[in-house]
């Protein structure tokens, strides 16, 4: 079931991303260190490279790691880090093909409640415990992905009508919010670093 998402700001990646487990998943991982739409834009700009209207997780798993390498860092680069980010999302294919046959959507298709689909994004290469629980905030709030417990197991990022993350975001409005409370995050911790322990 196709999902309408805003987050890459540009309609062709946000369809991909709206229809692509996959691409739901490779734009999450490249969703650091970049700005959250060039991040979300990744997977179709790869898919073009690829010369496919989508992502398959078993010919990234097997492609030539160089190769690859070289789709990520083609002018304009996927990503701030292409080398090590192309090798992220093989390792994430790579894991996908060998513990879920290539379906991304496997991930969380069956999960029976959010503590065990909380577990299944973590042990996803380049996933830790926020990402995690940002794109299972993602899941539920935009694609109605809600095994019980969803939104505690997503923590902060699960709450209703907060603008944390990218899973709070469905427009031009709700992505200023996000942004700034991303800023306003920023700023707090770099003032509590400044004025260090009382």
């Amino acid at each position: 079931m196709a999902v309408n998402l805003h987050l890459a700001q540009q309609p062709e990646a946000d369809e991909l991303l709206g229809r692509s487990p996959l691409a739901a998943l490779v734009g999450m991982l490249l969703d650091q260190q970049i700005p959250m739409e060039h991040a979300f834009t990744g997977p179709r700009t790869l898919a073009d490279r690829l010369g496919t209207d989508d992502l398959d997780a078993a010919r990234i798993a097997t492609m030539d790691p160089e190769a690859f390498a070289a789709l990520f860092a083609e002018k304009p680069a996927v990503h701030r880090y292409p080398g090590s980010m192309a090798k992220r999302v093989q390792q994430l294919c790579q894991y996908l093909v060998e513990h879920y046959g290539g379906d991304a959507e496997a991930v969380w298709r069956d999960a029976p409640d959010g503590k065990e689909l909380l577990a299944r994004l973590m042990a996803l290469p380049g996933f830790g415990k926020q990402k995690a629980q940002i794109f299972l905030a993602l899941l539920g709030k935009q694609f109605a992905v809600r095994p019980r417990g969803w939104r505690e197991a997503a923590g902060a990022y699960g709450e209703e009508g907060s603008f944390r993350s990218v899973a709070d975001i469905t427009g031009p409005e709700s992505l200023v919010k996000v942004r700034a409370f991303k800023q306003e995050a920023k700023r707090a911790a770099k003032a509590a670093k400044v004025s260090g322990p009382q």
